[in-house]
């Protein structure tokens, strides 16, 4: 990242940390509403490649949370939207898009062969994310998975765990016990103990409840924690 872009985070880092930052590759799955908010905070933090996994395209429901969501996005592949917003905060910033969606059957080796300092997993599907995390773990890459973000109203209940350490939160029960079976533990991940808001149904909506200032903070938690990982950060 150029000098005048990065003199608010030399301030605090040093400017050895922010050429450090530059030099760092991260792997993020899944750029939506925790995902998106993740990979922006990394870029703008100074890390110097991103690699951006997802198949999605943007839909007229995403634009309540996902940080590329606007009316001219809808039908444009999130991740290519991403790169477009990450070059204009960054444009010296190498960013490489993945526009599908993970499955390790037909993917094999795309954490191991990435290059990356660090995983970061944001997606939804159950089954993608044990893959993600033990092909992460195989290749002795960190990795840092999100958890539950929709269906909640309280930002300020987020927290980072290990995965054994997680209780309330739906989704980490079943990760804690998928992890298990692979013998995979004191995985990293970003969670909350707030109980499920029940969801006010209407004809021809489905889907999870959510709202914009959640997953955001679930995203900004998951950055922060990457980039003080990645320079060794208490």
């Amino acid at each position: 990242m150029r000098e005048e872009y990065a003199q608010r985070t030399a301030l605090l880092l040093g400017w050895d940390k922010v050429e450090a930052l530059a030099g760092k590759t991260v792997l993020v799955f899944g750029v939506g509403g925790v995902g998106s908010f993740a990979a922006e905070a990394l870029c703008r933090a100074g890390i110097g490649r991103l690699i951006l996994v997802d198949g999605d395209v943007y839909d007229p429901s995403n634009v309540n949370r996902q940080l590329g969501a606007t009316v001219p996005a809808i039908g444009r592949p999130k991740v290519e939207v991403m790169k477009e917003r990450f070059l204009s905060i960054n444009p010296d910033i190498d960013v490489e898009t993945h526009h599908v969606f993970y499955l390790p059957a037909e993917r094999p080796g795309l954490v191991a062969q990435s290059g990356a300092d660090y995983v970061v997993d944001a997606i939804d599907t159950v089954a993608a994310k044990v893959d993600i995390i033990a092909e992460a773990y195989e290749a002795g890459i960190p990795v840092i998975s999100a958890m539950g973000a929709g269906n909640k109203l309280h930002p300020e209940l987020f927290e980072i765990a290990e995965i054994e350490k997680t209780s309330v939160d739906p989704l980490a029960k079943v990760m804690r016990k998928e992890l298990k079976k692979r013998n995979i533990r004191r995985v990293k991940v970003v969670y909350s103990k707030e109980l499920p808001q029940p969801v006010r149904r209407k004809e021809g909506c489905s889907g999870i409840g959510s709202i914009s200032f959640v997953p955001s903070a679930a995203g900004l938690i998951l950055a922060g924690a990457v980039v003080r990982d990645l320079l060794q950060i208490p």
